[in-house]
């Protein structure tokens, strides 16, 4: 890291601890008082739950009131099951007074055991039972009628002499008022967090509708027998669960409470953790003290947001000097607007990283919690990494001092004749149309070069008819032109490339390679081929172009989309000579080509593969960003994809056999620039694979949010997030590149945009197959083919198709829960909309494929490649 890398990094650092400091600036709040007058108590532990009937020990029970003696004047029960009818004895001896409960449900059998054992219990302990509850918001739930419950409260009414209610949230008792007749006090719980209520607005909220029940039912006794706020959980409208809000209100409350007189009970002393079950995530969260019995918020400092700050902003920054030490890594040409550039992504993103991780700590763990966590911080990984690739490459495209290694342009009569060493080029092709065969071969014969061959090398095709007249019209051409048509001939584009390369010329020292459908310029070997005066040099490449890009509009959306790598990624890769060798408008040195072996008969993408051994010999290669040879594209949308599912599979297999040296394991002279363009340059296919398994697992997780509303919620929002800011990011950078390094238009920039995103399943499917297999079959990419009609377009994308169908299935069923006005419902929905942007667009190409006289004019044809204009 230069002195610049430096300061820049030192300045983020203290903007990032000023961020930190000013989002936890501390809040000023009410004092916790010194004894509050009442808690609701369940003395519940981790592993224990009254549904699986595990309750706590009458020792942990006991435990638990002591930690609230003097603290508190009572505590609330809520049954009298199994020890938990020991609460009134025990308490007792602690000085606390009891609210005692019983837990009605829709079992009349039950109820009936219940309330005899809570006549039982009261009556052995009535010194310090101050109240009794029958029920809890047993209206509420629906499991018993307004008469069924006056009748359970006229039958205790009858056996205790404390003032007898029951428990329901404020608006039962307003539309039940003969309830209130037959109840000695109203008990009403007032939960602003249930209701979306924002924390600064609940406790007036609280105060107005208890205001509201004190003026329906003058005279009445009004006991708030629950009142708090979660520490955590689902974000409910307005409502935002977090231990800092948690505090604020309780202690506004309390203030308030103290104000004004009020009876209440704080909901509640411990985290229960079993209740997560019941009520999601923030059931288990009320607590002002958590399972461990350790008080969660400050009763008397500041209020913090994150108290820990400090640490989590040590980390965050510690975190991203790491990551700019390897960014700043080789970074003389950048300049500082660049690297303030990614100085503000990896400051950004080690502070969500850190926030996120702690957030998710937050919740009580259960194995399934660990598993989704672990799932959740792979995928969100994978996402900071792409990002922070996609940011390194986006910083040096746009903001480099100087290209150090474009090669400069030069007078084609720089280097006499004489000193031009002889060329052989090689032309495969397998069942290729022979006037555009013939074409290629005339466009070869017009090579302003001196000394050259060229071998067409027909490997496999069985029609004469195809093969025969090209055969014909090399004949025609003179010595310099050899045909061979090989049957049978194993190896695919290898092994034609292989067999032709036992037949070059012994003089001949570079060999050059182009597919067959490329018209080539006749300057193209007189201006590349000096560059093969470097010893050094082992590869020159030039960028792959098209000419029918004006056919249609799918063409010209192919053209745009093709022209983003050629203009941005191999210009930057070439900066640490590490550019992605192509089959097509290639050179290489006849010597080191024999070195290492040839052509890797093994790999479907074998020109990639032999530029990563040639790399590993140590040897350099350049990048030319001039059009000198255009061929023909894809006529459909189906063919687009095999081409790149091709190119997609070949680098899972070029990285399974290269991974021991790719990851320094193995000698090799590959250097950390070229490790990292290759790897970071796979990455965001991996990505789409990930993705695809991502979209899996969302599908199959809304589906059971759809039908098991009660157990399933979303994903915690900052993990569901993670795939919508990827692909926000990835299109900002791709259209700003477009728009100002390919100097493409609005709608070009668009167009490549869609097509790009249209081969995001396809790549996806060739990562995954790429593990799975070790060899496909080797298929062409049809040239001249008949446009598709619009059905068949439609079932080129069929697998694309039935995942917009799926998703748009999810998004619908997640939005008819009950809680679809929730924000991480509305995020989930929202994700779920961006992750079928991809197989939409893939429909959308495939449409237009199949629309072959749609106007290229629609989009606009990419004028051709002239080198790269410098900044």
């Amino acid at each position: 890291m230069n002195r610049s890398g430096l300061i820049i990094t030192i300045l983020m650092g203290c903007l990032a601890v000023l961020l930190w400091k000013v989002v936890n600036a501390p809040d000023m709040e009410p004092s916790w008082p010194s004894k509050i007058q009442g808690f609701s108590f369940s003395p519940f532990r981790a592993g224990q739950s009254p549904s699986k009937r595990i309750y706590p020990s009458v020792e942990q029970i006991d435990r638990d009131l002591a930690i609230l003696a003097g603290d508190v004047h009572a505590v609330r029960s809520y049954t009298v099951e199994d020890n938990l009818a020991e609460i009134p004895r025990l308490a007792a001896a602690r000085g606390l007074n009891v609210t005692l409960g019983a837990w009605i449900t829709d079992d009349t059998e039950s109820n009936d055991e219940e309330i005899a054992k809570l006549i039982k219990v009261y009556q052995e302990n009535h010194r310090n039972i101050i109240r009794v509850l029958v029920g809890n918001e047993v209206m509420l739930r629906g499991e018993q009628t307004a008469d069924q419950m006056i009748k359970y409260v006229e039958t205790v009414k009858k056996s205790v002499w404390a003032p007898v209610s029951i428990a329901e949230p404020w608006h039962v008792w307003l539309q039940y008022p003969k309830l209130v007749e037959h109840v000695d006090f109203i008990a009403v719980h007032l939960l602003p967090y249930w209701e979306g209520i924002p924390v600064d607005e609940a406790v007036d909220y609280c105060v107005m509708r208890y205001n509201e029940l004190k003026q329906r039912y003058p005279g009445k006794e009004i006991v708030i027998s629950e009142v708090g706020w979660p520490s955590g959980g689902r974000i409910r409208q307005k409502a935002v669960a977090s231990p800092a809000n948690q505090a604020k209100f309780l202690r506004r409350f309390l203030d308030v409470a103290e104000k004004n007189n009020y009876t209440y009970y704080i909901m509640e002393a411990f985290d229960q953790i079993w209740k997560k079950d019941l009520e999601g995530e923030a059931g288990s969260l009320w607590g002002v003290y958590n399972d461990a019995r350790q008080p969660k918020f400050e009763f008397i400092k500041p209020v913090i947001t994150i108290p820990q700050w400090r640490e989590l902003a040590t980390i965050s920054i510690g975190l991203a000097v790491i990551l700019l030490l390897f960014l700043f890594r080789d970074s003389r040409g950048l300049l500082d607007r660049g690297r303030g550039f990614l100085a503000i992504i990896a400051y950004a993103i080690t502070t969500f990283a850190v926030w996120m991780v702690y957030d998710f700590q937050q919740q009580y763990m259960t194995a399934s919690t660990l598993v989704v966590g672990v799932v959740l911080l792979f995928a969100a990984t994978g996402a900071i990494l792409v990002i922070l690739a996609e940011a390194h490459e986006w910083a040096e495209s746009l903001w480099i001092k100087k290209w150090r290694r474009l090669p400069q342009p030069t007078s084609l009569e720089a280097v006499p004749d004489d000193a031009l060493p002889m060329v052989s080029v090689h032309v495969p092709a397998y069942n290729e149309p022979p006037d555009m065969m013939i074409d290629t071969i005339n466009a070869l014969a017009a090579l302003n070069y001196p000394r050259f061959e060229v071998l067409i090398i027909d490997n496999n095709t069985k029609d004469p008819a195809v093969w025969e007249p090209v055969a014909a019209h090399c004949q025609t051409m003179g010595p310099r032109f050899r045909f061979f048509h090989v049957d049978p001939l194993s190896g695919f584009k290898a092994g034609a490339l292989n067999y032709a390369l036992q037949r070059t010329a012994p003089e001949a020292e570079v060999v050059a390679v182009i597919d067959s459908d490329y018209m080539v310029d006749p300057d193209w070997l007189r201006a590349l081929v000096p560059q093969f005066a470097d010893e050094n040099m082992a590869i020159v490449q030039a960028p792959q172009d098209y000419r029918d890009g004006e056919e249609n509009a799918f063409k010209a959306m192919c053209l745009a989309e093709y022209r983003g790598f050629f203009q941005i990624g191999m210009v930057t890769r070439n900066e640490r000579n590490a550019i992605i060798q192509h089959g097509t408008m290639t050179m290489v040195r006849r010597k080191v080509l024999d070195e290492v072996g040839g052509w890797a008969e093994w790999c479907i993408t074998e020109d990639a593969e032999l530029g990563l051994r040639i790399f590993e010999k140590g040897y350099a290669a350049n990048y030319t960003p001039y059009s000198f040879g255009k061929g023909l594209m894809p006529d459909t949308f189906l063919d687009f994809k095999k081409q790149r599912f091709r190119w997609a599979y070949g680098s899972v297999l070029i990285l399974r056999h290269h991974m021991m040296t790719m990851f320094g394991l193995e000698p090799t002279r590959l250097t950390r620039g070229q490790r990292y363009h290759f790897l970071a340059g796979w990455l965001p296919w991996f990505a789409d694979g990930i993705n695809m398994l991502f979209n899996i697992l969302a599908l199959g997780w809304s589906w059971g949010m759809i039908f098991f509303p009660n157990y399933l919620s979303p994903p915690p929002i900052a993990f569901a997030s993670l795939p919508a800011m990827l692909f926000f990011f990835k299109s900002f950078k791709m259209f700003f590149l477009y728009r100002s390094r390919v100097t493409a238009t609005r709608r070009q920039s668009l167009a490549a945009g869609l097509a790009g995103l249209a081969l995001s399943h396809t790549i996806a499917r060739a990562m995954l197959t790429g593990f799975l297999t070790s060899r496909i079959g080797f298929f062409r990419t049809p040239k001249n083919a008949q446009a598709n009609a619009i059905i068949k377009a439609l079932g080129d994308a069929r697998e694309e198709l039935l995942f917009v169908i799926a998703l748009a299935l999810a998004i619908v069923g997640v939005l008819l829960r009950k809680d679809s006005d929730m924000l991480d419902i509305r995020i989930w929905t929202s994700v779920l909309a961006i992750q079928a942007i991809p197989y939409a667009a893939s429909v959308l190409v495939s449409l237009i494929s199949g629309m072959p006289k749609l106007p290229a004019k629609l989009i606009g044809v990419m004028a051709p490649l002239r080198g790269l204009k410098e900044e």
